[in-house]
């Protein structure tokens, strides 16, 4: 039987079994240590410091499932079926505000996504405008009547960066000359096309220089409009919801929301319903047109694609500095974790640059797709039209196409209504909840819970390439809206503790307990950042001494848990810069999204906390980029993030040079190594982030 992928078990899978074994071996006895002590002479120090690091070795457990059977993957699209028998596919991009996604760089997204390797008459690019915004629906015009220029040239000359942006700039040189060095004829034309795309560029910009066509529409009617249905491209729809003021209205989150995907299914179900969609953010253009044709190489393999509901490309980004001090590339996401979890039963799903199987999404499991005719008004709402699409996903015979565009139209309009929301069971009765809004990672898991897998493609060229937070305040506000809601699916009734245990391999639950449970790491942190400080001042140890047995133990704790962290970034083509940088963010990152993330998380979960929507900023201010160049932290706007990172900084520093002063007087150096070790690691750590506290404040003065 045919296979159109191949799979790698990563190599030194023994060795990493082997220390997994080491390292819980030396908890074991750390953890006998500590509670041993407590029994002879109880002390609420010791208490808290067996606490701390029983909620760190349970993470460190959690954790060790993505290193269990990490695995990597390749594909051979050129056994893939001829074009002709390609199936179907639809493109979800979604916006909202062109203040902060500025509509050009939207329309760069669109275009690159029309120009993809797939055939023309199988893809469809729906744009999903949550803001109504009368300058994205111009865009969008503009932006098809250019694509019909650009996508020919770049089938002529075999073009990969077709997102005319990128192509445009330093980053396509490369490609340009080689280009030109093959074919003169294509200076003359690129030059063309490259004054075009300055036109069209221009022709948005002057269009959203009035202030009312970049505003938000609160109140408006649905709109469905079809950009381009001409053969030459891709169909081209514009999507805006309707929204009225008194109705709650749960706008996208990043790329990916319960009612916005939703509705992405619904419209699109009424005229491609291709059986497979594309979900990407709008500034995370397509920067290889092959990804798609890649992603088919799961979904039509016959050992595969019964129950794939998504494949993962990872999120790579084209403003990262050599120096990411804010880690924006998610590096330990992208290799370590979604790579563990694909040799289990794949990984979790990411905002952006997914393709998922529409089954997974409408269906209950891999194993039940018949019966939906069953109480399908309730389930899917009152379109009989789009209840008759559903047939087509399972093969069956549709009357659809002989309905004409104006009543496809209209129906679409109905489906996009906030009645049609309000009156059906959408997001419950096709398993998932609205008591979780549906953050990405969350959506992957109850897929899972369901019985479908997935997988993880992490191609030599990104396949997706977006714009990265560069300060840390844009950071900091994705950060808490995840862990919000990983906090809300711990404590919901489908947390993996007690609703996925029965449903997914223990390994495989193990990452989402982990996912879960990171807000945890507040409380070790806290206790790690206060406790030991405060001791070493006083002179009370809270480690052994230096020449007892038990202080090796502590020891060999910490390097072999540094030890590992180390070999994955050098693996994974890092350097000791990188390793140390991810320390930092890590504790930083773990502080803020601990403590705000669990906030307002309680506060949802209570109804205390007024709905109100954080979108990241995609417009990158010049300063701050440049600081974020040089490796500089940026905490203009986020005292309120810096409130507890500046109290356990100030802590530290007190009681490290006070502890000194203290211990170059008493010279009990024997029992107070461990925690002059651990004061000076983390001071060590903190100086770039001292540096960037002292720069604001002088700034503000």
């Amino acid at each position: 039987m045919a296979t159109f992928h191949t799979e790698t078990v990563q190599s030194g899978l023994a060795l990493s079994r082997l220390h997994i074994l080491f390292h819980s071996v030396a908890l074991l006895f750390l953890y006998y240590y500590r509670i041993s002590h407590i029994l002879l002479e109880p002390s609420f120090v010791w208490i808290f410091m067996t606490i701390a690091e029983l909620i760190f070795g349970e993470l460190w457990l959690f954790k060790q499932a993505f290193r269990w059977r990490p695995v990597s993957r390749a594909v051979m699209p050129e056994k893939l079926p001829s074009d002709g028998k390609l199936p179907a596919l639809d493109i979800f991009v979604c916006t909202v505000d062109p203040e902060k996604e500025p509509t050009v760089q939207v329309m760069d997204t669109v275009i690159s996504a029309i120009a993809m390797d797939y055939p023309s008459n199988k893809l469809a690019v729906y744009l999903s405008d949550d803001g109504g915004c009368p300058v994205t629906l111009y865009g969008i015009r503009e932006a098809s009547r250019f694509a019909k220029e650009w996508v020919p040239f770049c089938r002529k000359y075999g073009i990969n960066s077709r997102c005319p942006k990128a192509f445009f700039s330093p980053m396509g040189e490369d490609e340009r000359e080689l280009l030109l060095l093959r074919n003169h004829e294509f200076l003359a034309e690129q030059e063309q096309l490259k004054a075009k795309y300055n036109i069209m560029q221009k022709n948005i910009d002057e269009f959203g220089r009035d202030p009312k066509n970049r505003s938000i529409v609160f109140d408006r009617p649905a709109r469905i409009e079809i950009i381009n249905e001409q053969s030459e491209i891709p169909l081209v729809v514009y999507v805006s919801r309707e929204r009225r003021p008194n109705v709650p209205h749960t706008y996208k989150g990043g790329a990916l929301n319960t009612l916005q995907l939703w509705l992405q299914l619904r419209v699109s179900g009424l005229f491609s319903n291709g059986p497979y969609v594309l979900v990407v953010d709008c500034d995370m253009y397509c920067n290889d047109p092959s990804s798609a044709k890649q992603a088919m190489c799961f979904f039509l393999d016959p050992e595969t694609s019964k129950d794939i509901a998504f494949v993962q490309f990872p999120q790579m980004f084209h403003n990262l500095s050599m120096k990411d001090i804010y880690d924006s590339q998610h590096r330990h996401a992208f290799t370590t974790m979604w790579q563990g979890m694909d040799g289990l039963r794949g990984p979790g799903l990411s905002g952006s640059g997914n393709y998922l199987s529409r089954s997974a999404l409408i269906f209950p499991s891999p194993y039940e797709k018949d019966g939906y005719e069953h109480n399908a008004q309730n389930k899917f709402g009152n379109s009989t039209m789009y209840i008759e699409s559903l047939k087509a996903i399972q093969g069956q015979q549709t009357y659809k196409t002989s309905i004409s565009r104006n009543v496809i139209l209209q129906e679409a309009e109905a489906v996009a209504s906030c009645s049609y929301e309000i009156d059906t069971n959408w997001g419950n009765e096709v398993g998932f909840s609205y008591v979780i809004l549906l953050e990405s990672t969350v959506t992957g898991y109850l897929l899972h819970c369901r019985g479908w897998r997935s997988t993880y493609l992490y191609p030599k060229r990104p396949c997706f390439l977006g714009c990265a937070p560069t300060d840390f305040m844009e950071g900091m506000l994705q950060l808490v809206k995840w862990s919000s809601e990983l906090f809300l699916l711990g404590i919901s009734k489908y947390s993996p503790f007690t609703y996925g245990i029965s449903r997914i391999p223990i390994l495989h639950n193990f990452t989402f307990c982990y996912f879960t449970s990171t807000c945890q790491y507040i409380v070790a942190l806290i206790v790690y950042g206060i406790i030991p400080q405060v001791c070493f001042l006083k002179g009370t140890p809270v480690f052994p001494k230096v020449t007892e047995p038990w202080f090796v133990v502590f020891a060999i704790l910490y390097v072999s848990s540094q030890s590992q962290h180390l070999i994955e970034v050098l693996y994974g083509g890092g350097s000791l810069g990188t390793w140390w940088d991810e320390q930092r963010i890590w504790i930083v990152k773990s502080i803020v999204g601990g403590i705000f993330g669990s906030i307002l998380a309680i506060k949802k979960r209570f109804g205390l906390n007024k709905a109100k929507f954080i979108l990241s900023n995609k417009v990158v201010a010049k300063e701050k980029f440049e600081k974020y160049e040089q490796g500089k932290f940026e905490f203009e706007g986020a005292a309120l993030f810096m409130s507890p990172l500046v109290g356990l900084l100030i802590v530290n520093i007190l009681c490290f040079f006070g502890g000194l002063w203290r211990l170059f007087n008493v010279k009990d150096f024997e029992k107070m190594s461990g925690q002059l070790f651990l004061l000076g690691y983390l001071a060590a750590l903190s100086y770039p982030i001292f540096e960037g506290i002292i720069t604001m404040k002088s700034k503000v003065q």
